[in-house]
């Protein structure tokens, strides 16, 4: 592992992987910063301790992607999954805490990705990532159940979807109202 990946370590990745996906860099300088960033934070990733994980989920869902990326998938007329909702759905993955484990993935007929936390039959916590920044999501929880809608800023989970993922992985009583 190169020295300046381990003096940096995850302290830095989160805020490096944002500055790098949401940079609006004009000036020459700028971009040559936002391109250093983004060497440093693939070189981050390439450390399997810390991202192995990471990148079998993310090739799981390219996997799926171009399983599904044609119109028609399933043979009764699915949309293909809009690549705005593949590349919403990574995003996702790199906001995770370190607590919550990547979800599974199955395509939607309308083009969106599910990305679901399933503990057991009625307990599972499921989010749908479209081609925008909306997160529709539902979960079950024993006998509770519920579902909601939250703008996803490309950086951080809204709270409401990380206490859905929380309660439904840690067992305790649903608190996610939506």
């Amino acid at each position: 592992m190169p020295p300046i990946v381990s003096s940096i370590g995850l302290t830095a990745y989160a805020p490096l992987s944002a500055y790098v996906r949401q940079s609006s860099a004009i000036s020459e300088a700028a971009t040559k910063s936002r391109e250093a960033a983004g060497i440093l934070v693939f070189h981050i990733e390439q450390s399997e301790v810390w991202f192995g994980p990471l990148r079998k989920a993310q090739s799981e869902l390219r996997a799926l992607a171009s399983e599904c990326f044609c119109n028609g998938w399933d043979g009764e007329g699915a949309l293909g999954l809009h690549p705005s909702a593949v590349a919403t759905a990574e995003y996702i993955l790199r906001s995770l805490p370190g607590w919550a484990p990547y979800p599974e993935f199955a395509p939607e007929p309308d083009g969106a990705i599910s990305l679901d936390w399933i503990q057991a039959r009625n307990r599972f916590f499921s989010l749908s990532v479209g081609k925008t920044r909306r997160l529709a999501f539902s979960w079950v929880d024993g006998s509770d159940r519920g579902y909601g809608v939250a703008t996803f800023d490309g950086k951080e989970l809204p709270t409401m979807v990380l206490e859905g993922i929380r309660t439904v992985l840690l067992n305790g009583s649903s608190s996610v109202r939506a």
